[in-house]
């Protein structure tokens, strides 16, 4: 099984507990706006007619990102969160590097803010790339192959020396079928310098990858948004309908220039203010006017909002969910329900900087947001719940885990490391 990320083709609450091994299954009944419940025949239910099985791989701070694959081959999809790896099925956990104690998070953080699974070297065993705390290095673990299980640990390898912005992305930025690392990057020592850019790595991937300019370095009054190590706000799409898919960042956007991956110099940036520390930046035709409009999340404060296209240098803010719940500090756009639009799923990553956000006493909301079309052609969200003891990391996981066609939720957070496995919904005559 090749290692899993968004490609699927599409891209509760409580009642039993059943106990498996050193895992806890809890099953959950939600309905949207209804308190909590547990069905009759057990089904996992919401008003969005999606069902979900709770997982608690481990209930303990180990990582605020996930990633899942096929780590040895069994052909059973496992998770992987920096420290570790969990083994499916009974998710018993393996060493990746040495085990760090984090704490409860309240003020501390992880060695694992991103995640993500992929053969880096090419040897057929899907390897780790990690990014631990805003502006250390980006790593990647090499998958020591046959006998992984026992293997011990990995070895470690270094990508890029900076690692910036909390919202890193490892996409596929030139539709080539392979991902590139999309990310800020800052000279040592020069916290007020960065340049936009992505990686890959060379001939020789244990070597530093290489570096590609989206933006030109910061100069001394010219700061370059969305480079900074703390810096929020990244997303990838094809904003302005030429084909190709662009940067985006809180600041605005880059246009991917004719020559895509072959282009020598900085790419054409067109300035714009999509909101303070905006997380995940998605884009879809929420007004049905042809072009591709700009959801956000906000990473520390309340509020989802949308900003609508007039033309690719303007933009109309529009709040859609203000005081739903607040610090959704990453989010995954991908059709859930089958109906062949792109839902979004976010959530509360709790704890982001301890008690001091806004709504940070709150209960750590997990919700998906179901897309429908409105008369006029656009889109309409309805935000469906489906747990209140998870939440987001910086990072999570969407896909199909188990290999049934429905969509799977993984994350790790300061709440620990859960998994939600989609449901068929069962009807009233049983079928």
């Amino acid at each position: 099984m090749s290692p899993l990320h968004c490609s699927h083709p599409r891209c509760r609450r409580g009642a039993a507990v059943v106990f498996h091994a050193r895992v806890a299954v809890i099953l959950l009944v939600l309905t949207a706006g209804s308190a909590p419940g547990r069905a009759d025949d057990n089904t996992l239910r919401n008003a969005g007619g999606l069902s979900w099985t709770k997982t608690v791989v481990e209930p303990k701070f180990r990582a605020e990102g996930i990633a899942a694959a096929d780590v040895d081959k069994d052909g059973k999809v496992d998770l992987l969160i920096g420290d570790l790896w969990y083994r499916a099925p009974d998710w018993k956990p393996r060493e990746i590097r040495a085990v760090g104690d984090y704490g409860d998070g309240l003020r501390s953080y992880s060695e694992a803010m991103t995640v993500w699974a992929d053969d880096v070297n090419g040897d057929g065993w899907v390897d780790q790339i990690v990014i631990g705390f805003p502006g250390k290095a980006c790593l990647w673990y090499e998958n020591p192959g046959e006998g992984v299980a026992s293997a011990g640990h990995w070895k470690e390898h270094v990508a890029w020396p900076s690692a910036c912005n909390e919202t890193p992305l490892y996409v596929d930025l030139f539709d080539t079928g392979r991902r590139v690392l999309v990310m800020g990057t800052q000279p040592e020592g020069q916290e007020r310098m960065g340049q936009m850019a992505w990686f890959a790595p060379g001939s020789d991937p244990t070597q530093l990858w290489t570096m590609n300019p989206i933006s030109p370095p910061s100069a001394e009054g010219r700061e370059i948004p969305g480079t900074f190590r703390f810096a929020h706000g990244l997303g990838v799409a094809d904003l302005d309908g030429d084909g190709r898919k662009d940067v985006l960042c809180n600041g605005g956007w880059w246009r991917q220039p004719e020559q895509g991956q072959q282009a020598q110099g900085p790419w054409e940036f067109h300035p714009f203010n999509f909101g303070v520390n905006c997380a995940d930046m998605l884009t879809e035709d929420i007004d049905g006017d042809g072009k591709l409009d700009v959801i956000c999340t906000s990473a520390h404060q309340f509020g989802i909002w949308a900003f609508r296209q007039l033309a690719p240098t303007r933009f109309e803010r529009i709040d859609l969910f203000p005081n739903l719940l607040s610090e959704t500090h990453a989010v995954h756009h991908i059709d859930l329900n089958g109906d062949g639009l792109r839902d979004f799923i976010t959530g509360k990553r709790f704890w982001s900087h301890g008690t001091s956000e806004p709504g940070s006493d709150q209960p750590a909301t997990l919700y998906w947001f179901e897309a429908r079309k409105t008369a006029s052609g656009g889109i309409a969200y309805t935000p469906h719940r489906i747990d209140d003891a998870s939440g987001v990391g910086t990072q999570f996981w969407v896909g199909d885990l188990n290999d049934d066609g429905l969509i799977d939720i993984a994350v790790a957070n300061k709440k620990g490391v859960f998994l939600f496995t989609s449901r068929a919904q069962v009807n009233a005559d049983g079928r």
